[in-house]
């Protein structure tokens, strides 16, 4: 008895799907792996807030930094330094915090005043460790960190754009001042001090 026209067409369809899926999967050739894990030991050190999305924490800082050093193996001492105007003391706040080693050192808990956790993850690091695109998994917060306390504009579009991508959202990025040449120029933050 002949099959019925419509099964073999939708039979037909499904097996011309699979092969196009098949050889589409056949010509990519090596799995496509996730992204590399973050050294800590290069990533250690000071790190300049080149842009962030302001918070209540940091909103009106400027010459802002953070210093990664270790404490353990998988602990790491958290030092934020800034200052509220350029001619207004260093102030420091202290945090500590844990790396989970199943994501790559990707995902960090940091924890202020001992109690309160909060989750911070890198989200792409520079292949030569100049600069880093953290967020706050869940939350609308994201930082742009660079060895170097001054970016290029150019390398800095590019880093809003890679943020976007990343699902950060980058319309609500701050460019922190860090010499006083920089306070007042568009894209900038506004110190909390004068």
């Amino acid at each position: 008895m002949p099959m019925p026209l419509f099964p073999r067409v939708a039979r037909s369809a499904l097996i011309a799907l699979l092969l196009v899926l098949a050889a589409g999967c056949a010509s990519r050739g090596e799995v496509q792996k996730g992204p590399a894990a973050v050294d800590l030991p290069r990533f250690m050190g000071t790190w300049h807030v080149v842009a962030h999305i302001p918070y209540f924490a940091e909103r009106g800082h400027v010459a802002a930094r953070y210093e990664y050093a270790f404490r353990d193996r998988d602990k790491v001492r958290v030092a934020y330094h800034y200052r509220e105007g350029f001619d207004q003391p260093e102030q420091v706040r202290e945090a500590r915090a844990s790396v989970k080693e199943a994501s790559g050192n990707r995902e960090w808990t940091l924890w202020f005043v001992g109690v309160v956790p909060a989750k911070w993850r890198i989200v792409e690091v520079a292949p030569d460790y100049s600069w880093v695109l953290a967020d706050y998994p869940g939350r609308d917060m994201g930082w742009v960190l660079a060895r170097d306390p001054i970016m290029d504009d150019t390398l800095y579009q590019d880093l809003v754009k890679r943020a976007r991508d990343h699902g950060i959202n980058a319309r609500q990025l701050v460019r922190i001042p860090q010499v006083p040449e920089q306070v007042g120029k568009p894209g900038f933050g506004e110190p909390k001090a004068p």
